[in-house]
């Protein structure tokens, strides 16, 4: 797995479970499903992402979006 679905998994992984919160325990963790949605939107214009730092920290190979620790 490289970096870019590395980065794809964890935010569909993080929006699931935001969403799954929201339901079982309080509305507002769906301000994490926000959240997400904007880092991606942001990350999109700005090519920074701070979850590729860190998974690309973590040894993941990079991909075409996203490159590697510089």
């Amino acid at each position: 797995m490289n970096l870019d679905r590395a980065v794809m998994a964890f935010a569909g992984f993080m929006i699931l479970l935001s969403l799954a919160l929201g339901h079982f325990l309080s509305p507002w963790w769906l301000l994490l499903t926000g959240f997400v949605g904007l880092n991606l939107i942001q990350a999109s214009i700005t090519g920074f992402c701070p979850a590729a730092k860190v998974l690309a920290r973590l040894g993941f190979k990079s991909g075409c979006a996203f490159p590697g620790p510089r």
